[in-house]
């Protein structure tokens, strides 16, 4: 706002001016003069904050303009950006309502499976039932069979034993199908002297595999033998041979 200074006109008495020998009127020109440069003045000051007003208001503005277009770009990128997560959650949405269609799927395929295992479950109980029946039966028969075996074979030893001691020999398995004869107190001068033979019986012909000492008449014997079938009458006779033998060289 500028401040104008009126000056008011001084009155002027005409008829003393005019009585005067030199008459003049004081215009008060410095006055006005200093009036006018002072009024120039405020005006130029007033320019001047005029203009420096409108420069701040415009640079105000201007930033001003500056962060409204920075916040619409922001709201624009943040309007983006929601967009694309809708986009991305319409996405997630359908792949979750696949997944869950295909795990209900599962589920029923499962449940189906479940059910089909519990019916073979029940069935595999009854056949264990069946088996556990079965297997009681055969324990049980494999213990009579068993216990037939061990008096079978008590008995089988004790017949040993005494056809053992009645030959006067031992009788030892040394393979399958093979066994070991081992004589003593053939010979007097010496009854401790071993005669053995290996009898080879796990196939039709009988066979003697070895003999200490050789015999003469042992092919005669295992003919027989063979014809005969009587493994202890074939051992009685080897003795009897073994002790013709020694006597026949005492």
């Amino acid at each position: 706002m500028v401040s104008l200074h009126v000056l008011r006109v001084p009155q002027i008495d005409l008829s003393a001016v005019l009585a005067d020998q030199n008459p003049q009127i004081d215009l008060r020109v410095q006055a006005l003069e200093t009036s006018t440069r002072n009024f120039l003045k405020a005006v130029a000051n007033y320019k001047t904050r005029t203009i420096a007003t409108i420069a701040d208001r415009r640079a105000a503005h201007a930033a001003e303009k500056k962060r409204t277009i920075e916040r619409i770009a922001n709201v624009e990128a943040e309007t983006n950006q929601c967009k694309m997560q809708e986009i991305q959650l319409v996405a997630d949405l359908q792949r979750e309502a696949e997944e869950r269609k295909e795990a209900e799927l599962g589920l029923a395929a499962f449940k189906r499976q479940l059910t089909t295992l519990r019916e073979r479950c029940t069935a595999l109980d009854s056949q264990i039932e069946h088996y556990h029946a079965v297997a009681g039966n055969l324990e049980r028969e494999k213990k009579e069979e068993r216990d037939k075996l061990n008096s079978t074979a008590a008995r089988v030893a004790t017949q040993t034993d005494s056809i053992q001691q009645r030959l006067g020999c031992v009788v030892e398995g040394v393979a399958k199908g093979q066994i070991l004869v081992r004589m003593s107190k053939i010979d007097p001068s010496d009854p401790d002297r071993e005669f053995t033979f290996v009898l080879d019986i796990s196939g039709d012909s009988y066979k003697v595999l070895t003999s200490t000492p050789s015999l003469a008449s042992l092919p005669i014997l295992v003919a027989r033998l063979r014809e005969s079938r009587d493994v202890l009458a074939f051992i009685k006779d080897v003795r009897q041979g073994y002790v013709d033998m020694v006597m026949q060289k005492a």
